[in-house]
């Protein structure tokens, strides 16, 4: 007789069992699952952790570069690379301070080439639980070379209704404003005696005046004006007053750049200075300058009074052509008068040693100076210990691609007796002027002698790929960042 009690629970077991069975596979499953996210989660969560580690090792380099600008192989004293290779790898243990993380960084650092001061930081972070798994960030930093000012000067400056200046302009002085700005135009001063040099013609008695005058006796004219004022649009851009600019910290230290670079002693006799013609062969020819036509009434260095001047080539005599050296570096114990196309990368210094104010030297720019190319891959600084002048005869539209430094003196063209009125000069680069810089001059709104039109055109190159050790200002700030 068939028993169905026994037959049912028999059947019954094995559906517990299947029930039971497919249950426990389900939570096996679950778990699994669980945990299999939990890895994934811990590997995510080791992946944003990685990459703080890796800044980490960008924010210590850069303190490190912070105490030691020039030190790119992380304080080891050694030199294991390349110019343009990276050095290291410098690895450092890391340790989160709020947590306990810990890991490791990797450092290669990249120094700057040539006349460049980029450096590049690049940084691979990993954590001690999960070594395979790294991320890898590059920064670049760089120090700002005093060639980022389209204009930059230690006294006052008048842009008139004709010029124009694009690219970031700042005086320690007052800035009269009558020209166009397309970038910030800054000033140290809150106000300022604005005297006879940019326009004013209050007479007042004062000591210390700007001659010659207009006003009788020792009167001088003199009005108190706001740091920047005028009649130009830009005044949107107009920021005063703000912080110095300390011409000692672009002051080039000459010794030591003369101990470097291809150097030209003083000409000697009666000789009156050199003459560089630059050649778009990447060469220079250098003359030197026996006899100058006769002299120029002009203002002298005061701008207080005229004198007799000699400042143009009669006779010259050819010493040799010249490639421009691997450093770029080129030195002039006299005055030079210079001009050409710049094919590569130089800067040139006219300067006596031991200094001497007396004896400070002029570079005279006679005649056009044109880049190869306005890519960044030509460039020329000039830097004289006095003054960096535009003689009268020079061409009647005037072109300079340079940054122009004039250490002690003025960038300018004089004041002349005899006046000769020209039309435009341009310069692609940065005007640096110690004393109060002018192309042209006036009586109102009529320009009497010098360029009619003026402009100053920042040279966007410039500021982290600057002249050949070319002064730069202050310390190495952040350019870009990016994950390799």
């Amino acid at each position: 007789m068939l028993n169905l009690k026994t037959n049912q629970s028999g059947a019954m077991f094995v559906t517990a069992l299947m029930v039971t069975a497919i249950f426990l596979a389900s939570a096996i499953g679950l778990v699994s699952l669980g945990l299999y996210r939990y890895k994934l989660y811990l590997q995510e969560t080791a992946k944003q952790q990685v990459l703080h580690i890796a800044e980490a090792g960008i924010n210590y380099y850069r303190w490190h570069l912070a105490h030691a600008p020039n030190d790119f192989y992380d304080g080891t004293g050694g030199d294991p690379g390349d110019p343009g290779e990276p050095y290291g790898p410098y690895e450092h243990n890391y340790t989160a301070p709020s947590s306990d993380l810990t890991g490791a960084f990797s450092l290669e650092i990249t120094p700057p080439v040539g006349s460049s001061t980029i450096v590049r930081i690049k940084s691979t972070g990993w954590t001690d639980n999960y070594p395979n798994i790294k991320r890898t960030v590059e920064a670049r930093y760089g120090i700002p070379s005093s060639a980022h000012y389209s204009f930059l000067t230690n006294a006052n400056a008048w842009f008139k209704e004709n010029a124009s200046i694009s690219g970031e302009a700042h005086a320690n002085g007052g800035i009269r404003m009558d020209g166009l700005n397309n970038s910030l135009v800054t000033s140290l001063k809150e106000t300022y005696e604005c005297g006879y040099s940019n326009g004013c013609c209050t007479c007042v008695p004062v000591t210390d005046c700007w001659k010659p005058s207009r006003c009788p006796g020792d009167a001088c004219c003199s009005q108190t004006k706001p740091g920047i004022w005028g009649a130009g649009a830009g005044s949107a851009l107009w920021n005063y007053p703000v912080p110095i600019v300390d011409f000692n910290t672009i002051t080039m230290d000459i010794s030591q750049f003369q101990a470097s670079a291809l150097a030209f002693g003083p000409s000697g006799g009666s000789n009156k200075g050199y003459h560089i013609i630059f050649q778009p062969n990447g060469t220079f020819d250098v003359y030197k300058v026996n006899t100058l036509k006769a002299t120029l009434s002009q203002f002298n260095d005061d701008w207080t009074a005229f004198v007799k001047i000699a400042e143009e080539i009669n006779t010259q005599t050819l010493l040799s052509n010249y490639p421009i050296p691997a450093n770029g570096q080129i030195f002039f114990e006299d005055d030079i008068w210079v001009e050409g196309t710049v094919k590569g990368r130089a800067t040139i210094v006219a300067a006596v040693l031991p200094d001497n104010v007396n004896k400070r030297k002029t570079i005279y720019i006679n005649n056009n100076i044109n880049y190869l190319a306005r890519d960044g891959n030509h460039i020329l600084g000039l830097i004289a210990q006095k003054h960096i002048k535009v003689p009268r005869h020079a061409p009647t539209d005037l072109n300079i691609d340079a940054i122009i430094l004039a250490q002690n003196g003025h960038v300018y063209r004089s004041k002349y007796d005899t006046p000769r009125v020209t039309n435009s000069i341009t310069v692609y680069g940065g005007i640096l002027s110690y004393q109060e810089w002018s192309w042209k001059w006036v009586s109102g709104i009529t320009v009497t002698d010098g360029y009619t039109n003026t402009a100053s055109i920042y040279d966007p190159q410039a500021t982290y790929a600057p002249p050949p050790s070319f002064p730069t200002t202050g310390e190495y700030v952040f350019i870009s960042w990016e994950e390799k």
